[in-house]
Order: C-alpha cells, then structure tokens, then sequence
C-alpha cells in the first residue's frame, strides 16, 4: 500500500491509505461510516404490487427544479422493479421505524405484508407513520461504480411531526433534541 500525507486537522490521528486498486474498502466505510445519514425507504408500484428498500443513499438535488437524489445498489433485487414503474417514493423514516427500515433492507420476500400505506399521486405507496416523504417521477439513472445514481423530480411531498430515524457507525439512533 501507498501511505498518501497531506495536512490534517489538529487532532486527526487518522491515515489514508491507497491500495493498488483504490482506496482499502474497509477503512473507507468505517472513515464514511462517521457521517451520520437519514434512512429511507423507497417504494413503487410495479405491476400492480408494491416493492421497496431501505436506502439511506439520499439527498436533496436541485431547488429549481424540485430534484432529489437516491442511489441504489446494482446488486439490489428490488430497484430494477422500481426503476420499471418509473416513479418511486422517499419514505424519510421516523426514529421509531428502526423494525421497518430492518425488514425493508432484507433482499426478497413480501416487505409490504403488514405494513401500512397509501398510494401517493403517482401511486407510489406513502408508508404509514415516516416523518417525511417525497414522490418523485423517476429523471435520469446515471452508472456510478456498484451503485446507479437516481435522479427524482419532485412531484409531491409531505412532513409529520417526530424525529429521524439515524444511521451512524454501522448502529441506529435518534437526535438528541
């Protein structure tokens, strides 16, 4: 491995090291793994049937037009069906949710079975009980290594009162408010 120096903050102990092949995969994720994220679920309808996943890859784009960003993993079984229905919803969970972002990220089976929802404009399913969703017609898929990078036009969104749900450190949590 090549070790790469630059300047660091006071306090930085850390290390940045290059493999052959790019950056070490695991120090990448632990040094990421320190930017807490929102969690979500992405859903749709496709073929009358709705189908989603837990992404916590997502973030407000464009104000003009209303844009967001999502990105799903290549390896995913259920994005290809949600790229498909060609509008999706972004289900921002509520710090209670933790139950359902875990049954969402598992692959197959029928993650809707209990759970409650209504369809959205587009008929993309609005989960019961998010803090916050955005309904989007589906723009652009752009390749980006393991991932595709998604771009959404907002067409309808809504919020309710609570707190996120987090992600930080490979562990669930909520704000301290």
């Amino acid at each position: 491995m090549t070790q790469v120096s630059g300047e660091r903050a006071p306090g930085d102990e850390g290390d940045f090291t290059v493999s052959a092949h790019g950056l070490d995969q695991a120090r990448f994720r632990e040094v990421l793994g320190h930017f807490a994220t929102g969690v979500t679920i992405v859903s749709a309808m496709e073929d009358g049937e709705p189908v989603g996943f837990t992404c916590q890859s997502f973030t407000s784009l464009s104000l003009e037009p209303p844009m967001v960003a999502i990105a799903p993993a290549k390896s995913s079984t259920s994005w290809p069906r949600i790229a498909k229905a060609g509008a999706f919803c972004v289900n921002i969970l509520a710090a209670d949710q933790e139950a359902l972002c875990r049954a969402f990220a598992v692959s197959g089976g029928d993650k809707f079975a209990g759970v409650p929802w209504r369809p959205g404009a587009l008929g993309t399913p609005i989960l019961e009980g998010s803090l916050a969703w955005v309904e989007c017609e589906l723009e652009s898929i752009h390749d980006a290594g393991d991932h595709e990078l998604v771009t959404g036009r907002v067409v309808g969104m809504a919020v309710a009162a609570g707190h996120p749900l987090l992600f930080y450190r490979g562990g669930f949590g909520t704000l301290a408010c």
